[in-house]
């Protein structure tokens, strides 16, 4: 019979518990399983839950008040381009110029820490940092009676090492130490140890090497550019045609048509 139960069945929609008592099961859409809704538990638990480990932001460094909700972050001010150097973490202009005897060694140091340098060349890079002449010439000197500036050293380390990799002769040696501001007296003292015979061995040695590739070429127009190859290593032109001609001479050249003075190419 309909709405009757028989006796030993269970009506539908109830359960019954480890001590017998009969409970009815949840409807659904009561956040059940099955339930339309997020069946998420209500609580402190459940709201965790929901919203994350909130320890999670402090196992990593942050904040953990950072993360609970309804608080937020505070922005990092981006500074505008045109903002002072302090507001972009960058020293202002008045530190920089606090100590500028300090500025001005420790750009000299840096300097001398990437190659050998003259006087005349810190002094122009104090210069264009506008590092006071007074300063400038007292750090200068300072640094010129503890040896690290030697201008002599300095020019003839630069002759011998020039001379042995590039072949340069003594005139465009001086040419290249004038450049760097050595006082004339100094660049005559380190040209002059290059000897004569020392510079036209090395003149000797460069034609030797040139001349294997302008075989084939008119003797006139090879003789030019040879003579041009000494001529740019600042060789004077008396002994840059005697040295070429020698070289041709010696590998079997026919010289004798040669006229005795030739522009070099």
């Amino acid at each position: 019979m309909a709405g009757v139960s028989v006796a030993g069945e269970r009506p539908e929609g109830e359960e019954v518990d480890g001590s017998g008592a009969r409970a009815r099961k949840p409807r659904k859409g009561a956040g059940g399983r099955g339930s339309g809704r997020s069946g998420k538990r209500s609580g402190p638990a459940g709201a965790w839950k929901a919203q994350g480990d909130p320890w999670a932001g402090e196992r990593d460094g942050e904040s953990r008040t950072d993360e609970r909700p309804g608080r937020r972050r505070p922005r990092r001010e981006t500074p505008e381009p045109g903002a002072a150097p302090e507001a972009r973490g960058e020293p202002s202009r008045r530190d920089e110029g606090a100590d500028p005897e300090g500025r001005a060694r420790e750009i000299c140091l840096r300097l001398l820490g990437m190659g050998p340098r003259t006087r005349a060349q810190l002094a122009e890079a104090l210069r264009r940092k506008e590092i006071p002449d007074e300063v400038a010439e007292r750090v200068l000197g300072r640094f010129t009676d503890v040896g690290l500036i030697d201008d002599e050293a300095f020019a003839q380390a630069w002759v011998q090492s020039r001379h042995a990799g590039r072949g340069l002769a003594r005139r465009a040696l001086a040419a290249e130490l004038r450049r760097r501001g050595v006082a004339e007296e100094t660049v005559s003292d380190a040209v002059e140890t290059l000897d004569g015979d020392q510079e036209e061995q090395t003149a000797r040695r460069l034609i030797a090497r040139k001349a294997a590739a302008t075989r084939g070429v008119e003797p006139a127009k090879r003789t030019r550019r040879l003579v041009g190859v000494l001529a740019r290593k600042g060789y004077p032109p008396g002994l840059a045609y005697r040295v070429v001609r020698e070289v041709l001479e010696e590998e079997g050249a026919d010289v004798e048509d040669l006229p005795e003075g030739i522009d070099p190419d």
